[in-house]
């Protein structure tokens, strides 16, 4: 898999190249700010952009930009957003135009190494990918008459999860139960919030965060 890296801190762009390359994943470039990244993405056109979501000159959402930009020209790359802070609404942005090879993680994430690389993966093989974070400020939302609210502790772990990208098998691995259980939860999670379910993942979390962010 061959990806661009673009972070304006030379330690932070040159450490998540280094970890990837370690994983056996081809950087093929790397970018200081917005202007370079495009350039090097429409150069090399990478499976999957790895961006930071502040890059100069302003700071602000440069990375963000260039991400809209990249998934408008080459649908083909997907795009990791990474982040300080957790920032609900450029999570929203990145998502407005489908899930489909779109992540958003925070910088710390990075440190976790093993899901790191699995996320990059994933975005880059056409997934999906939310940070933990973010999901759970769109899960401890209130609204009138929410659904969420007849969700058990599971279903409710279940959920975040899938909105993460995870796969029914990941899922299982991850709470430590068998895959058919973690299909039963996924059933009835569809069935308590009212959505189509489809067992491509992407369509999934698409489903999933539509709801979220209602």
């Amino acid at each position: 898999m061959r990806v661009v890296v673009a972070d304006d801190h030379a330690l932070m762009r040159e450490g998540v190249a280094r970890l990837l390359e370690d994983a056996g994943l081809e950087v093929v470039a790397l970018a200081v700010d917005g202007e370079d990244l495009l350039r090097k993405v429409r150069a090399h056109k990478p499976d999957v952009a790895v961006v930071d979501i502040r890059m100069p000159p302003t700071h602000v959402d440069e990375g963000l930009a260039a991400a809209a930009l990249i998934r408008a020209e080459l649908p083909g790359t997907g795009v990791l957003v990474l982040s300080q802070y957790v920032e609900e609404r450029y999570a929203t942005r990145l998502l407005a135009d489908g899930a489909e090879g779109v992540g958003y993680l925070l910088k710390d994430r990075v440190q976790e190494v093993q899901s790191f690389v699995e996320a990059v993966r994933r975005v880059g093989q056409g997934g999906s990918v939310l940070d933990t974070e973010v999901v759970s400020r769109m899960l401890g939302r209130r609204r009138a008459d929410d659904p969420l609210q007849a969700l058990t502790p599971r279903e409710r772990e279940v959920l975040q999860l899938m909105a993460e990208g995870l796969s029914n098998r990941a899922m299982a691995e991850r709470l430590v139960v068998t895959e058919r259980a973690v299909e039963r939860h996924v059933t009835n999670i569809f069935a308590k919030l009212r959505l189509n379910a489809t067992g491509q993942g992407h369509r999934r979390v698409q489903a999933v965060l539509a709801y979220l962010r209602s």
